[in-house]
């Protein structure tokens, strides 16, 4: 496929926040950064949406690339749009969560990620882009589906 437009438009990404939970203790998946900008920065998971693949399809091939973990179950979470949000270009990005047990998904980093690893909530990296602000949208969001919801994992 082949598009030509009059008009600059903005690169489309998915980030994904994949919580962890093991006895009580929940933890969030981050991946190190191999590559600029931020490289070897902490960061979500995630990256640019292939033209021939739906957001939810880009999201299950960049955690798997990056971090080797598959058969997931994912949920919307938002959009971010703040202009000056990737040092690149215009960036979107849509991000995703997801809950599972911990103890069955051992990251290993590959692609553009060095390291690979779950990080408790309350003891976080300083993170790269705007992914802090990603964390805590899914932190609340969460936060809000669990006291509506028995926690049920894959």
């Amino acid at each position: 496929m082949s598009y030509t437009y009059q008009y600059p438009r903005p690169a489309l990404s998915v980030d994904i926040v994949l919580f962890g939970f093991q006895e009580s203790q929940l933890s969030v998946l981050l991946i190190q950064r191999a590559n600029p900008p931020f490289a070897g920065d902490w960061a979500l998971p995630g990256g640019f949406v292939d033209l021939d693949e739906t957001l939810e399809q880009a999201a299950l091939r960049e955690l798997q690339e990056e971090t080797g973990l598959s058969d997931l179950n994912l949920e919307q979470l938002h959009a971010f749009s703040t202009i000056d949000r990737d040092p690149r270009e215009r960036v979107i990005s849509i991000a995703f969560y997801g809950l599972v047990k911990q103890e069955r998904y051992q990251p290993v980093a590959a692609d553009d990620a060095r390291d690979a690893r779950w990080f408790p909530i309350e003891n976080l990296p300083q993170l790269a882009f705007d992914h802090q602000q990603i964390f805590s949208v899914a932190r609340q969001r969460l936060k809000a589906k669990l006291q509506h919801q028995p926690p049920t994992a894959s």
